[in-house]
């Protein structure tokens, strides 16, 4: 699986925000503190462009940027052939045709090292466009996931909530409430009741600024 194959299943933009914002805030319950949390949003990122982002604290990561555009994926696999830390550039194809209009998201510091941009797979899809885009890349042989795309962005293509209470309870190594999960999946405003049921230590206060960053509702 490669990301050409991605770009086939990920759901539209808009669907694509709403699941990034509401694996964000689950994270948040399950994590108070911030750094072991894999998935986050800002929906105030910069005046026009809001920020979903994950990272599992061993050098892999995704950023998707939502503008007025439409919006751009940049992910990134610590191992793989690709990577820029091997080639010193970006693998040939991963950025040569993407639109300008998402050009200058690859010279964002937060998304580059020493001015090279830390990428191993990039997707993206104009506010006009009826589908996703990948650039021609000849991909190195000899592995199954050489973009690192398969598992990188796994619970984009599976925006379903019984995909992420897999991949919580692995992580957090807790019992997880597919019925929680399905209320913040489906953004109904957030209560004391859903919070309890996956984190009974965690209030609705605590999550205050985390909902606002998300621009989630919530139901005090």
């Amino acid at each position: 699986m490669t990301v050409h194959d991605v770009a086939r299943l990920l759901p539209n933009i808009p669907r694509l925000r709403d699941l990034s914002r509401a694996m964000a805030v689950l994270e948040a319950i399950l994590s108070p503190d911030w750094n072991t949390r894999y998935h986050s949003f800002s929906a105030d990122w910069s005046p026009e462009e809001e920020l979903a982002s994950m990272r599992n604290g061993s050098g892999d990561e995704y950023s998707i940027v939502f503008s007025p555009a439409g919006a751009c994926i940049r992910g990134f696999d610590h191992e793989s052939v690709m990577s820029p830390y091997v080639n010193d550039v970006p693998w040939p194809g991963v950025l040569d045709d993407v639109p300008a209009v998402f050009r200058q998201f690859f010279e964002e510091s937060a998304f580059c090292d020493d001015g090279i941009p830390i990428v191993t797979a990039c997707l993206w899809r104009r506010i006009e466009d009826d589908l996703w885009h990948a650039g021609e890349i000849d991909f190195p042989e000899g592995g199954s996931d050489p973009d690192g795309a398969s598992w990188r962005f796994a619970l984009l293509t599976d925006p379903a909530p019984e995909a992420f209470q897999r991949f919580a309870e692995d992580y957090y190594e807790v019992s997880i409430d597919v019925a929680a999960v399905r209320h913040v999946y489906t953004l109904r405003p957030l209560t004391q009741q859903v919070v309890s049921a996956l984190n009974p230590d965690l209030s609705l206060m605590d999550l205050a600024e985390d909902l606002k960053a998300a621009h989630y509702p919530a139901k005090v």
